[in-house]
């Protein structure tokens, strides 16, 4: 009775879809997997298989819109045809790119800022410990220095120059709509730890820059640095995918530096001695005087046979290649599974990270786990859940200054051993500390667990009127272990331990309304408006103690002596944010955009505790005029022009306020003022950028480009003043000082062949000109270094005395005067400038050639026209002036009335040319061959008789040249030993070099 009412019932239902499938191919008639196929106006869609095949259930009359990165997209109604053939055209015209931009995204015909977007498939599978280090020579306006090859460390990224003396000069980072914690974190150790290591590369669906203020400035008070938005992976409706991968390298330094061995050490040291009249010339009875200077330093036998290579043994297998154990390898393991229906969609990923680095000590681990959900509750209503779990753990070696770096073995001597030969010990004796020690009775342990956390509320109230709420969080457990045992220099005799517990809560609430309308044909407006807060806590609680039973006891508990390390202390910030942006669209050719920010800050004072921050811009589409429209030379023209105010903030939570602390006196409690005195008036950074901007595409869109032209004014820079003692105060923060970047962007892009063999090219060159305009004193004291902060000159730039060479006639050691003649008294000549660690321009060049399943990609980098001070240079190069082990150029010395040479006479201890000056100042320029890939997609017919959609095979090598005439360890180098303060560049103080890696994987998808 009920069977026909219910088959009446159902035909609705059935009239309501219809199943569509078919293929989709490239111009040379190959199949392309992964192309999305998007029934248009839904979120109804999949992705084509291994061999280019779909199928999709959508509604009747419905038109299919299908996509891929690199191909023209096309619409296609679908009719009565129940089965598709589309072939899609290679195209490097990004125009109707979805561009992440802040808060939404808009496609890149549209877009009026200056924004740098690239494709996550760049960082996945590379042997590096975060995304930062695969994008360096890809992005215009973005500098990224990894400083050395210590796997995990801090890494120096700059948008545009250096926008700031004291205060942080990092980008802001946005994962999945969330601000993250990106300062350094650590507590134990003196060198920054990298927070952005845990995050899985190969999680990354997309990176956006917003460099100028037109992209920025909706990040208002945090945006002076640019911005950085990460965009992770999201599933797609369609057949459920699992992809598995697996890759293993091996690693070695990318340079050695030469030291002298045994005899070298010998004939150079007892030379100098003689010159120094410690010894007499040619006499080896007078030897035992010499060796008697040894005495006093570790008991040194000059006649030795030993000859030790102890700058090697910095490095894991002496810095050789190895493929399995004793050697810096590589390994990581990674799935992935994502699919979903028209109600719910879902990305599910796995990875594994084994790094062991090239320095002894060295390694770095991550596991993580990644869910993306999203859910269709009705047509108009979706939620989502974006949820990671990383562990990292990090074995951390000493900073570039401490004499338990490893690099600082290189100062020993060759005549002393590595092990005692009584004892077969490592050798306790030598002239410096010997700290291999560290490696064999200490640790240096930092692990951490960190999740990235969003979830999200999406509900459509009408056609182009969007609601969206957003709760996410950024949590962070980071446990740092130190432990010296005894024996070492830190230990002791009974050995010592330090532990930190640090506990960082960041979490954010953000709503915004979205209306996208047109009125008439010709005018199309998008606007937004939003209101975001943001809340950080960071508690950390540290002890440490010395005196311990045995080796094996290493927990605090068992310190004899807890020391005056044992503190916990809690700080934090927060920000309420109101923003809105509209952007305007007349007959698709003229674009004019808006936004504004108002940024409230607990960090700033009370009579300055909110800013507004906005920025206009204006677009022109040239190609979309009648006399430039179907050109045939001239496909895409964009003029753009952009002009807006952000802010820096990141400085410390309370330098605005008087603060006072607990000072205990014996059994009693009681307070006092700390040094610095608050400043109620404290407020941003402020910075004003203009950018003039041309997009082009000539040629079928063969030829693709964009120039950038802009200059970045900052003031009111945040600085310490000092103060007379009499107040009782030392120093006072003010916003006092300006400083200026101006510079020029190219980015040029090509398809030169694109038939059966694809070739395309593209390479970008950036310059920066930076400049301090004004501060309360014409020179800010900057320590014991050589880099200065002063008005009229770039930031960090080289201030000394101005090395001359050497005195043909005597061997001594030369410096220029002020009116360039030479003198060889070091306290007589001048300090001037001698140097600047900021290059002329810096950039990279990539291609890549497709040809049926073989694909081979390379990416080069370059830095042109910077300086690097060699600060380790008056110690490793010195002369013979003490007993370090010296380079091996040092053997160039003058010796002869007449020798010309660059290298003074060697007298021990007596300061000859050996003191600081340009001498170490070195030219850092260098283009290194940053990455080739060589990779093979195995053909679909014969990969689906092992029941598989994709198996591809690649083999990887990374750092595989450097070409520059530096003669340190690498001339990417920016060393921490040093401190961190942001004119503190182009340094290098005992600094690893990068490593070269080759490695070999596979990704088998299912």
């Amino acid at each position: 009775m009920f069977t026909p009412l219910l088959v009446v019932a159902a035909l609705p239902a059935f009239a309501q879809s219809s199943a569509i499938s078919g293929r989709v191919v490239g111009s040379d008639s190959g199949p392309l997997p992964g192309v999305t196929v998007l029934e248009q106006g839904t979120t109804n869609g999949t992705a084509t298989s291994g061999d280019g095949t779909f199928s999709l259930n959508v509604k009747p009359g419905a038109t299919l819109v299908i996509s891929s990165i690199g191909y023209t997209t096309q619409t296609v109604a679908v009719g009565n045809q129940t089965t598709l053939n589309v072939t899609l055209q290679a195209s490097t015209s990004t125009l109707n790119e979805a561009v992440v931009v802040g808060y939404g995204t808009q496609s890149k015909a549209d877009l009026t800022g200056a924004v740098t977007q690239l494709s996550g498939s760049v960082v996945e599978n590379q042997p590096v410990t975060s995304f930062e280090q695969a994008i360096q020579g890809r992005t215009p306006g973005v500098v990224i220095n990894q400083g050395s090859g210590k796997l995990g460390q801090g890494i120096n990224i700059q948008v545009r120059g250096t926008s700031s003396v004291t205060a942080s000069n990092r980008p802001l980072y946005v994962i999945d709509g969330v601000p993250i914690t990106f300062q350094d974190q650590s507590q134990a150790g003196d060198e920054p730890l990298n927070p952005l290591a845990d995050l899985n590369p190969n999680d990354i669906e997309s990176i956006s820059i917003l460099k100028d203020a037109s992209a920025s400035a909706i990040y208002g008070s945090r945006a002076s640095n640019g911005v950085v938005l990460i965009n992770t992976k999201k599933g797609r409706q369609g057949q459920t995918k699992v992809n598995v991968g697996y890759y293993y390298g091996i690693s070695a330094p990318t340079r050695f530096r030469q030291f002298l061995n045994a005899d070298q050490y010998r004939t150079l040291l007892s030379e100098s001695m003689t010159n120094a009249g410690l010894i007499g010339p040619d006499s080896e009875t007078q030897y035992p005087t010499l060796a008697d200077a040894y005495a006093g330093e570790g008991g040194l036998d000059y006649n030795s046979t030993d000859n030790t290579p102890w700058d090697r043994l910095a490095f894991r297998n002496n810095g050789k290649f190895k493929l399995f154990k004793g050697g810096a390898n590589v390994a990581q393991y990674d799935f992935s599974a994502s699919g979903g229906d028209a109600k719910t969609r879902f990305f599910l990923s796995g990875t594994f990270n084994d790094q062991k680095g090239i320095i002894i000590g060295n390694r770095f681990r991550r596991g993580s786990l990644r869910l993306n959900l999203d859910h269709s509750i009705y047509d108009n209503l979706k939620v989502g859940l974006n949820v990671s779990l990383a562990r990292t753990v990090n074995d951390r070696v000493s900073g570039d200054n401490a004499f338990s770096n490893p690099l600082q073995l290189n100062a020993l001597t060759p005549l002393q051993p590595q092990y005692d030969p009584t004892t077969g010990a490592l050798n306790t004796s030598t002239i410096y500390y010997n700290n291999l020690l560290d490696q064999e009775l200490g640790s240096n342990r930092a692990g951490t667990y960190r999740s990235f956390t969003t979830a999200y509320l999406n509900w459509t109230i009408l056609k182009g009127l969007v609601l969206r709420t957003e709760v996410g969080g950024d949590f962070l457990n980071l446990n740092e272990d130190l432990v010296r045992g005894a024996g070492t220099q830190d230990g002791g005799a009974t050995g010592y331990a330090f532990n930190s517990q640090t506990q960082t809560v960041n979490y954010t609430n953000t709503n915004t309304l979205t209306y996208a309308f047109n009125l008439g044909e010709n005018h199309h407006f998008d606007v937004l408006a939003g209101e975001s807060y943001q809340r950080a806590d960071q508690k950390v609680t540290s002890a440490e103690g010395r005196g311990f039973p045995t080796p094996q006891f290493t927990r605090i508990a068992s310190a004899a002596v807890k020391t005056g390390g044992n503190t916990s202390f809690g700080t934090g910030y927060s920000f309420l944010s109101y923003f809105a942006r509209a952007n305007y669209n007349f007959q698709g050719k003229y674009l004019l955009s808006g936004s504004v920010r108002r940024d409230g800050s607990s960090r700033f004072g009370a009579n300055n505790r909110y800013g507004t921050f906005g920025a206009g811009s204006v677009g022109y589409l040239l190609s979309e005029e009648s006399f430039l429209k179907g050109n045939e030379i001239i496909n895409y023209l964009k003029l753009r022009a952009s002009y807006g105010v952000t802010g820096n903030g990141e400085i410390g939570n309370f330098s605005s306020r008087r603060l006072v602390s607990a000072l205990p006196y014996a059994d009693q409690s009681g307070i006092a003022p700390d040094a610095a005195l608050g400043n109620p008036n404290l407020s941003w950074e402020t910075t004003k950028q203009v950018d003039l901007g041309v997009e082009f595409g000539f040629l079928d869109n063969r030829i693709t480009g964009e120039v950038d032209l802009y200059q970045k004014n900052t003031t009111g820079l945040l600085l310490n003043r000092q103060l007379q003692l009499v107040s009782g105060y030392t120093t006072i923060t003010e916003n006092v000082g300006g400083l200026r970047n101006k510079g020029l962007e190219i980015s040029l892009n090509g398809r030169i062949l694109d038939g059966d063999v694809k070739w395309t090219v593209g390479g970008n060159m950036s310059f920066n000109r930076n400049l301090i305009t004004d501060l309360p004193t014409p020179i800010i004291p900057t320590g014991n270094t050589i880099s200065r902060v002063q008005a009229g000159e770039p930031l960090g730039v080289f201030y000394t005395k101005k090395y001359a060479g050497v005195d043909a006639a005597n061997g001594d050691a030369l410096y220029y005067n002020a009116d360039g003649s030479t003198t060889n008294s070091y306290a007589a000549a001048p300090i001037q400038k001698v140097g600047n660690p900021n290059p002329k321009f810096t950039g990279g060049v990539n291609t890549t050639v497709n040809y049926k399943g073989f694909d081979l990609s390379a990416l080069g980098q370059f830095t042109y026209g910077n300086d690097i001070y060699n600060s380790a240079g008056t110690y490793q190069s010195a002369n013979a002036d003490f007993f370090d082990n010296q380079t091996i150029d040092q053997l160039n010395r003058w010796q002869n009335p007449g020798d010309i040479t660059s290298v003074p006479q060697a007298r021990y201890g007596a300061s000859n040319g050996t003191n600081t000056s340009s001498r170490w100042i070195q030219d850092g320029s260098f283009f290194r061959i940053k990455n080739v890939t060589l990779g093979y997609n195995l053909p679909a017919e014969l990969v689906k008789r092992g029941h598989i959609q994709t198996l591809r095979v690649y083999i990887t090598g990374q750092n595989l040249a450097t070409f520059t005439k530096y003669t340190g360890y690498d001339p990417e180098v920016n060393t921490y030993g040093l401190g961190t303060a942001n004119y503190l560049l182009g340094h290098d103080f005992y600094t690893p070099p990068l490593a070269k890696t080759y490695l070999l994987g596979v990704n088998i998808g299912f």
